[in-house]
């Protein structure tokens, strides 16, 4: 896990990182559909907040944005390995990154286990309800404020993708994390050398390009 070869690992570090921007955009988009057909009709109805569809909903757009920074970064770093700075950006993106995903599939899997348990009341929260409850399946015509035509069925096949999505961004995130913890030497990753090859490195090309440069004592990423 804490391999990260020196001459093939930037090309696959680059990879994740324009994964991880494409999958963040997809996610957001999706979030960003769901939230603004669906959700924002329901998220205050009537002063009934409907806490797990909101909240999961923001966390994931929230974390195709983050995602969208860590693939950057991730891009940036592969194109400059000898960068400390990079390094630690690295880290903090993927580590907030990891958790931020991690959290947004449990919400989602939450909110999906409940909307199908109540076959889809709390989506309907936003209508005008007579004596007779009714849900989103429910062929009772209701006094809504949206369309709630196939509501049910279009918001968990949108909410489905985005589960999927949110667990390749805490797996790509979970690997760029350790390619972090690679380049700096830290954790368990430690016993790797790749941190003092690019010190060498680096020394070696400031000695080059400035002769009056000494290196003894200097380290240029940290």
């Amino acid at each position: 896990m804490c391999g990260f070869d020196k001459e093939k690992g930037p090309g696959w570090l680059m990879k994740k990182g324009f994964t991880l921007i494409l999958v963040g955009h997809i996610n957001f988009i999706l979030g960003a559909i769901v939230h603004g057909s669906i959700l924002r009709h329901i998220s205050k109805p009537n002063d009934q907040i409907t806490t797990e569809f909101t909240a999961a909903n923001i966390i994931s757009v929230t974390s195709g944005l983050l995602s969208i920074a860590t693939g950057i970064i991730a891009i940036l770093v592969s194109r400059n390995l000898p960068v400390w700075k990079l390094h630690i950006g690295l880290l903090i993106s993927s580590f907030l990154n990891a958790l931020l995903s991690a959290a947004c599939g449990v919400g989602l899997l939450l909110a999906i286990s409940l909307t199908i348990t109540n076959e889809g009341r709390g989506l309907m929260m936003g209508c005008n309800f007579t004596d007779q409850p009714i849900n989103a399946r429910s062929p009772v015509n209701a006094d809504c404020p949206f369309d709630t035509t196939r509501i049910y069925d279009t918001t968990l096949s949108l909410w489905f993708p985005c589960v999927l999505l949110a667990g390749l961004e805490t797996g790509l995130s979970i690997w760029c994390f350790v390619v972090g913890l690679v380049l700096r030497g830290l954790g368990p990753c430690s016993q790797a050398y790749l941190k003092e090859q690019l010190e060498e490195e680096a020394l070696t090309n400031r000695a080059a390009e400035d002769p009056e440069y000494s290196p003894q004592g200097q380290s240029l990423i940290g």
